[in-house]
């Protein structure tokens, strides 16, 4: 079996309208200044909301080289946010 290379992986990849995601975060469109579907800056006035909000977890993801298959940090942070959420930890 051949393992797909990153651009392989990345090409297949179903991009989600960025409205979507915030819409799960509990980010209204209002508060997004958007650049396309997928693409966005967030409102400061979203910090203003939640800056009193208790604080959460932060799991550092550091490496210094991804492993042959091409896993580095971000695809390992990918993969441990996937993992979590569907062990039903709030992940964002």
């Amino acid at each position: 079996m051949k393992v797909p290379s990153d651009i392989e992986i990345a090409q297949s990849a179903k991009l989600r309208p960025i409205v979507d995601i915030a819409e799960k975060l509990g980010i209204g469109e209002e508060d997004l200044e958007l650049y396309g579907r997928y693409k966005a800056k967030v409102s400061p006035a979203v910090w203003e909301r939640v800056k009193n909000n208790p604080d959460g977890k932060l799991i550092l993801v550091t490496a210094i080289t991804p492993t042959p298959a091409g896993e580095g940090k971000t695809t390992t942070t990918v993969g441990l946010s996937q993992a979590l959420a569907k062990l039903g930890q709030k992940v964002s």
